[in-house]
């Protein structure tokens, strides 16, 4: 077939009956020997180099092309051919056809992006047919080509390239859903849909698997689906036959979760949470990009200087004020451990505790480790909830906080160390430090989650009264000014830079709370925590 008949859409009507798989073996011989009167032999050739070259753009298209030509016309073992992987290719296009029940496809290939250019996307235009119901399914997917084993150009066979939402292990399913359909509503009964919210197309179908059946009468409708490698079902691809939906009231708020979807976009691992400080209503979760990791509720890292809230928290509780001495001094350290710098190598000896705080100075912190003593720092993260698990509704990362001695004990008070973080977490926190009580955050109603919702008895009052001072402060003079720049006084921030082992640059994070609303950010790799997620916690609190 000529390249200029391949261009454009590839496709054709699936046959009834389904091509048996196969494909064919190939050996090479080497040539016979001579067995002249001479007695003498001929030479064996010299085997051919195998060419381990990235594929041309030429092969690219030409492989591209045929593979799309061929599955589209239901080809099989043509297709399964043109891979590096013909039983695994041969049976999953084999399922696409008899458990997806996709009974017509239209391939239209794309043009590789000029910076990967091994890779192809194409636009799939399908027809699923099941129980006598027809209905058109359209999506995008890719596909990539290596050099295989004899040095020649193949597809590399994934799950993904049926399909972008199939992991390993993961198959396409067409048929009645396990479950009813849930309208997901937020607090004010607005349906949120994941077309319009990238970050929750993990969470709601999580939510729906959860508590569909908890929820009421409901019928399940008729769906193409990913079934997951554990046998559970994932997401809804495609819906043949609406069911009887049931309705699962959230806690989010669409508005706010509009503006965090919009302020982490673009932003490559980056994540945010608010939440509601009165009772820990979760109210967004949005993360970048929306098909990667959770770095909302799923993240796992050290917070840098806005855990100084709890340091802070700790030291305020065991006699020091905010106005209490507290030396600034850049390269020093606690009882001949290890030494640590400032931001800009910031040194102020009439430094007192507020200052070191609104200003992010490290060893103005560590230095005063003698008075938190063995179990002061756990102790206190014990009253905010981060020495136990949360049972949120829905998948999330509970915090860690190992405490320690000596440059444990250094690190994490400044938010280093082994500390385990995300920005759910230290939306939390931002919580309690605003009210004084700590609310486990939560997704759907207490009623719905099984098994203990955490509980913790927060800080006293006046530890609260100086937390607010010191991160007022932070917006009013410190290292917060900017970017909250136009908030009023009911509100407060901590910015935070974490160093890494992975990255030259440091996580940004930043945590503020501003009337009843408390958000967190991280951006990995983002540098200060005030450039890279101050405006994203900024932006979410501008909306709420």
């Amino acid at each position: 077939m000529s390249r200029g008949v391949k261009s454009g859409i590839i496709g054709t009507v699936f046959v009834g009956m389904l091509v048996v798989a196969g494909y064919g073996a190939y050996n090479v011989y080497d040539s016979l020997e001579g067995g002249g009167g001479g007695g003498g032999t001929s030479a064996r050739p010299k085997p051919t180099p195998v060419n381990t070259a990235p594929p041309s753009a030429a092969e690219v298209t030409d492989v591209g092309d045929d593979f799309l030509t061929a599955w589209s016309s239901g080809d099989i073992t043509r297709a399964a051919a043109l891979t590096d992987s013909v039983r695994t290719t041969t049976a999953a296009l084999t399922a696409y056809k008899t458990q997806a029940h996709v009974t017509s496809v239209q391939l239209t290939p794309g043009t590789p992006a000029a910076t990967t250019t091994t890779t192809m996307p194409f636009t799939v235009t399908a027809q699923v047919t099941y129980d006598g119901v027809t209905t058109p399914w359209s999506y995008r997917s890719s596909l990539t080509v290596v050099r295989g084993a004899s040095g020649k150009p193949v597809v590399r066979w994934k799950p993904s390239v049926i399909s972008p939402e199939l992991g390993d292990g993961d198959q396409l399913v067409t048929g009645q859903a396990k479950v009813p359909e849930v309208d997901v509503v937020d607090r004010k009964g607005r349906v949120m849909d994941p077309a319009d919210y990238p970050s929750l197309s993990r969470i709601i179908p999580d939510l729906r698997t959860r508590y569909a059946d908890k929820l009421g009468d409901g019928t399940p409708g008729i769906e193409t689906y990913v079934q997951k490698a554990d046998d559970s079902a994932g997401k809804t691809l495609n819906v043949l036959k609406k069911g009887k939906p049931v309705r699962l009231d959230t806690t989010l708020d669409a508005t706010i979760q509009k503006a965090a979807e919009k302020a982490v976009a673009g932003k490559d691992k980056s994540g945010v949470t608010a939440v509601d400080t009165t009772n820990g209503a979760i109210l967004a979760v949005a993360y970048g990009p929306a098909s990667g990791t959770d770095y909302a509720l799923q993240d796992k890292a050290a917070p840098g200087s806005t855990f100084k809230i709890v340091t802070a928290a700790a030291l305020l509780q065991r006699g020091l004020t905010p106005s209490s001495p507290a030396k600034c001094i850049n390269g020093a350290n606690y009882g001949y451990g290890k030494a640590y710098k400032n931001d800009g190598g910031m040194n102020n000896p009439g430094a007192s505790l507020q200052w070191d705080f609104m200003k992010s100075c490290n060893t103005g912190f560590i230095l005063q480790a003698k008075t938190l003593g063995a179990t002061g720092l756990v102790d206190t993260a014990e009253q905010f909830g981060l020495t136990q698990g949360w049972n949120i509704g829905t998948v999330s990362q509970d915090p860690v906080v190992p405490g320690g001695t000596g440059d444990e004990l250094t690190s994490e008070m400044i938010g280093q160390g082994t500390l385990q973080m995300s920005p759910l977490i230290m939306a939390s926190v931002a919580a309690t430090a605003s009210t004084g009580d700590f609310h486990q955050p939560r997704i759907v109603a207490k009623s719905l989650i099984e098994g203990p919702i955490a509980t913790a008895s927060g800080i006293p009052s006046k530890t609260t009264q100086y937390l607010r001072q010191m991160m007022r402060a932070t917006i009013t003079s410190g290292t917060a000014s900017g970017v909250m720049s136009g908030f009023g006084p009911n509100s407060g921030a901590k910015t935070g830079s974490a160093e890494t082992d992975t990255s030259a640059e440091a996580n940004g994070w930043f945590t503020a709370y501003a009337g009843h609303v408390a958000a967190a950010a991280v951006v990995h790799s983002g540098g200060h925590g005030n450039q890279s997620a101050g405006p994203i916690v900024a932006a979410v609190l501008r909306a709420s």
